[in-house]
């Protein structure tokens, strides 16, 4: 049993989650954290919990997502939560190293409408990579992903209101004339997360 369960962790998958996990990152910290301009769930969360709290992103993530992972288990499976835990270590292993040097970015606050269209397109490919393999660099991709499963609603809308909730609590360290920049940026990237998920190669027969 656990052979057939080994079998069925791909390599490639891992590499991809990998990649997604770092993309994240990159963006959620030279962007995001600069640029007061916020994602929804968790990812909102721990940009809330930095700046109220000083807590590390790289730390809180990890536990939020243990949190949603345990919650979402019995729908997505074991399988899942293996690629899940691949894209959450590259996460938080990939932000603790770019803690480590300065932003890339460190103007663009001045540009929210600029800081919201790359965040998004940061956050949309680093989380639609790993969800398109099956797994998920957030827990709030868990919980998206379990309830689309069981609703039959697609992910995006799923993403649509838990980022909203999100969003209206982070008025309480972000102007409300900058939200509406937030609320660019979790339309785009739950818009770009649900193409890349749903994106299929129609390939000629000749």
């Amino acid at each position: 049993m656990i052979k057939n369960f080994l079998k069925s962790i791909k390599l490639k998958n891992c590499i991809i989650c990998t990649l997604g996990g770092i993309i994240l990152a990159f963006g959620m910290y030279n962007i995001h954290s600069v640029a007061d301009v916020t994602e929804g769930g968790t990812l909102g969360l721990i940009l809330l919990l930095e700046h109220h709290f000083a807590i590390s992103p790289a730390v809180s993530e990890i536990v939020l997502n243990i949190i949603c992972y345990s919650i979402g288990f019995r729908t997505l499976g074991a399988v899942f939560l293996v690629y899940s835990a691949v894209s959450t270590s590259a996460f938080s292993i990939a932000y603790a190293v770019f803690e480590c040097f300065p932003r890339i970015f460190p103007g663009i606050s001045e540009h929210p409408l600029a800081a919201s269209v790359a965040g998004a397109v940061f956050v949309g490919l680093g989380v639609g990579l790993a969800v398109r393999t099956g797994g998920a660099p957030c827990g709030d991709d868990a919980l998206a992903m379990s309830i689309s499963r069981i609703s039959k609603i697609k992910i995006q809308w799923v993403y649509f209101i838990s980022d909203i909730t999100v969003l209206l609590l982070s008025l309480s360290y972000i102007p409300f004339g900058k939200i509406v920049y937030s609320l660019l940026s979790v339309v785009i990237s739950g818009q770009i997360i649900g193409f890349i998920k749903d994106f299929t190669i129609t390939r000629r027969r000749g």
